[in-house]
């Protein structure tokens, strides 16, 4: 047999193996890698929490549920749209840390409910309502404020360290008991509980579009730096992920001027909800969000 026979018979058996390959290899679909289908598909979202997570006042109002002041603007529904997550939201105003476990209106269910086994990411925020301590102490100041006409301390003067004493022993714990729960009926879900935008400067107010007397705009500011300390430790106990909002609205309270505020006035504010997230703090509060869980 000549050379050339000789090499065209060794080929012959793998090279019509390697065409069958070939051909077989550009007929057949490509597989996906494991989990990678799964990856693909929408996330499965759940926004719990309560009107700074409903966007309470932002319009247009969410018609399946007009009790709970719930935006279609909201944060959740901000960040559903830019990651194409496939959301479910149970946020409601008013909310507190028992309306996980319990019904808050007529029809609407715990909202601990809303959660499974198949849940991928959870959103929230909680605390601001609990033991009437936060939001309440906003308006009881600001009562004291106008009858003071913004001057002395009226508010710090009549309650002390009460607020700051109630968030610590009784809003910290019951905020963390609540993460605990959602992370037992999510088990295999990210959960982020974002901390509250700032109220109030530092040290001036903006009197009387802040109804809070001068001396007590520190006291306030204090109260709520405590709230979110509240939060993150809960958060940081549980495994859970905190959203540093109040670092970084600093500079967009509700002294700013409209356009650069991420919240509202008490008086000559656009929202009808007033102390509460704009559109535009609700955007920022999304960005923040999707950039701490890099959800981009």
């Amino acid at each position: 047999m000549s050379a050339r026979r000789t090499a065209l018979a060794l080929c012959l058996a793998p090279c019509l193996a390697l065409s069958m390959l070939l051909a077989t290899a550009a007929v057949v679909p490509s597989q996906a890698a494991p989990g990678e289908q799964e990856r693909r598909a929408p996330l499965r979202y759940v926004a719990l929490g309560d009107s700074y997570s409903a966007g309470s006042g932002v319009v247009p109002i969410d018609v399946t549920s007009p009790m709970c002041l719930r935006s279609t603007r909201n944060y959740p529904n901000v960040i559903a749209e830019r990651i194409g997550a496939r959301l479910n939201d149970v946020t409601c105003g008013g909310a507190d840390t028992t309306h996980y476990r319990t019904e808050q209106y007529p029809g609407v269910a715990p909202q601990l409910e809303a959660l499974s086994r198949n849940t991928q990411l959870v959103t929230m925020t909680i605390g601001g309502n609990d033991s009437g301590v936060f939001i309440s102490s906003i308006l009881q100041c600001g009562a004291l404020g106008i009858a003071s006409a913004g001057r002395g301390s009226p508010c710090q003067d009549r309650y002390g360290n009460d607020f700051v004493r109630t968030v610590r022993r009784t809003t910290a714990p019951d905020v963390e008991k609540a993460l605990r729960a959602v992370h037992r009926k999510a088990p295999r879900a990210t959960v982020a509980i974002l901390g509250y935008p700032r109220i109030l400067p530092p040290k001036r107010g903006c009197f009387p579009q802040m109804p809070v007397a001068r001396g007590d705009v520190p006291y306030l500011f204090k109260l709520q730096k405590v709230l979110n300390k509240a939060v993150r430790r809960a958060a940081d106990a549980t495994d859970s992920v905190y959203v540093n909002v109040p670092r970084a609205s600093r500079g967009h309270d509700a002294c700013q001027l409209r356009g650069r505020r991420w919240v509202e006035p008490a008086l000559l504010g656009t929202n009808p909800v007033v102390v509460h997230p704009n559109s535009r703090g609700e955007s920022a509060m999304a960005r923040l969000t999707i950039r701490t869980l890099d959800l981009g």
